[in-house]
Parts: C-alpha cells; sequence; structure tokens
C-alpha cells in the first residue's frame, strides 16, 4: 500500500480540525496531492508560477470547469497557507464561476416522479427531499430523534458550514412516514437506512431520483439537488419571504437565495410588458 504524503496527511488533520466535512477534505487532499505531483516541490518551495502552471494544465489539458477551478484555488490557498505557510494563492486570480441557473420541476413534474416511485420507503425519501428542501448529504445522516412529528419539524445537525437548522415537515409525510415507520422492520436510529441498519448513501439516493425520474418520463436532468431548487422556487412563488426561505435553505448569503427570484416563472409572469401598456 502507498504511503500517504507526510504533508497531504497534515493538510488531512488540518481540515478536519477546521470542521470541514469529509467530502470536502477529500476533495482538498486530492487537488493537493495532484498538485504536489505536478510541481514536485514541498510546499514551502511552491512559487505563484506553479499555481498558475497547474490551474492551466487543469483548464487546457483536463477541461475542466471554472466552478472546478475554483474549488481548486479554494484548495491550494488552505493548503500553502496552513502546510506551506505562503499567501501566494492571494496573487493568483479566482477563476469566475459560470452563473447558470438551477434547473427547477413543475409542480406537476414533482408529482409525476412520486408517482413513478412505487416502493415506500423510496417515494418517502423523495417526498422528504422536495417538502424538505434539505441538500441530499443532510437526508442520509438525518435520525429518528430529529424529527419532531407535534411540530411537524426536523433538526438538520451541522448541515453545510457546521451550522444546525430547523426545516418544516410536511402533514401528509409526517402521516405516511408514522405508518412506515411501525412496519419496518429494519432496527436503525436513521430515517433511510440500509436492511442493515447503516444510512442510504448519496450515491443511493442520487440514482434512486434519477431512475424515478426516468420512469415520469421528465426530460430535464433531475437530481436531489433538483428537488431542493424546486423547493425553493415554488415556496417563492406562493409567496414565502427570501429571507424565511434562506433559513429553510441554510444559506449563509441572501445572494445565494437570490437565484430562485430569477428561476421563478410565475413572478415574471405577473410582469406587464411595456408594450402592453403603450
Amino acid at each position: 500500500m502507498e504511503k500517504e504524503n507526510p504533508e497531504i496527511e497534515r493538510l488531512r488533520q488540518e481540515l478536519v480540525i477546521s470542521g470541514y466535512s469529509a467530502r470536502t477534505t477529500k476533495m482538498y487532499c486530492l487537488y493537493a496531492k495532484d498538485f504536489l505531483e505536478h510541481t514536485k516541490k514541498p510546499a514551502e518551495q511552491i512559487e505563484r508560477q506553479d499555481v498558475v502552471s497547474f490551474l492551466a494544465n487543469k483548464k487546457e489539458k483536463d477541461n475542466s470547469s471554472n466552478a472546478t477551478l475554483a474549488l481548486i484555488h479554494a484548495a491550494l490557498k488552505f493548503f500553502l497557507e496552513k502546510i506551506g505557510h505562503k499567501k501566494i494563492m492571494d496573487e493568483v486570480k479566482t477563476p469566475k464561476k459560470g452563473k447558470h441557473l438551477p434547473s427547477v420541476l413543475t409542480k406537476k413534474e414533482v408529482k409525476a416522479l412520486i408517482k413513478a416511485t412505487k416502493k415506500k420507503r423510496n417515494r418517502l425519501i423523495i417526498e422528504f427531499l422536495y417538502s424538505s428542501g434539505v441538500r441530499v448529504s443532510e437526508a442520509t445522516k438525518i435520525q429518528k430523534e430529529d424529527l419532531n412529528f407535534k411540530e411537524r419539524t426536523a433538526r438538520i445537525r451541522a448541515g453545510k458550514g457546521d451550522k444546525d437548522r430547523t426545516v418544516l415537515l410536511s402533514k401528509d409525510w409526517v402521516q405516511k412516514f408514522k405508518k412506515y415507520l411501525a412496519k419496518r422492520k429494519t432496527k436503525s436510529q436513521y430515517v433511510f437506512a440500509k436492511k442493515n441498519g447503516k444510512p442510504l448513501s448519496v450515491d443511493a439516493i442520487q440514482r434512486l431520483v434519477k431512475k424515478s425520474a426516468e420512469k415520469a418520463g421528465i426530460q430535464k436532468h433531475v437530481t436531489p439537488h433538483t428537488l431542493r431548487h424546486s423547493h425553493a422556487t415554488h415556496l417563492l412563488e406562493s409567496g414565502v419571504n427570501i429571507r424565511t426561505i434562506q433559513e429553510l435553505l441554510g444559506h449563509s448569503s441572501l445572494s445565494t437565495t437570490q437565484i430562485y427570484t430569477h428561476v421563478s416563472l410565475s413572478s415574471l409572469k405577473k410582469v406587464k410588458n411595456p408594450l402592453d401598456r403603450l
């Protein structure tokens, strides 16, 4: 077994104690390892040109998107500051992410998606993702003790940014889930569990959503995050205050939530065209 580069192990430890998620820690370590293999230098000897060369290589040879380059930039900034004790990343321009509007399902498409999901547990998963707007990684971690059936709320523990928050549960979903739980043979503290009691993986839920979308005949690219986007857009269209939506989604910045104002078709349709006003 190949021995891990000691600098990468130090980076992993720094990320862990800084509170980064397991997924972010893994990605940052992979990018830093790739960078060191490219430069063939220890962190303390890295120069600005080494970073520029690596990012250019990623763009030209690997055809990496600007979003990926921005993630690599963040990973190298953390790595070089913590391990190399260098501030050179401030001198390297962060690639701008493309501004793409998120894909959103219509209410009719959400109904079709749920209807196409026959297995009771799987249907409950899709209904939960849409009705709560949680991230798929958050859905895999939620436990029975996090659910408050009386208040119809769920506590999302240490979501993105290591922040707890509360989301709302559908009255209909709560009733169906309680019946499902009473009959479930699997003994597990997790809301969505495998037969062995362990939580479902992110990949498993992603495959489930994709399969249901295909069965429903939905032409759009549908992922669990599409249900989160749809949740937020439909709340906005029903008149929910955008700051409330920000809290429910767990966005640290209102600007992140405001993208849904550009997606909401019902809001756009209410605008009177200036030509019709002449």
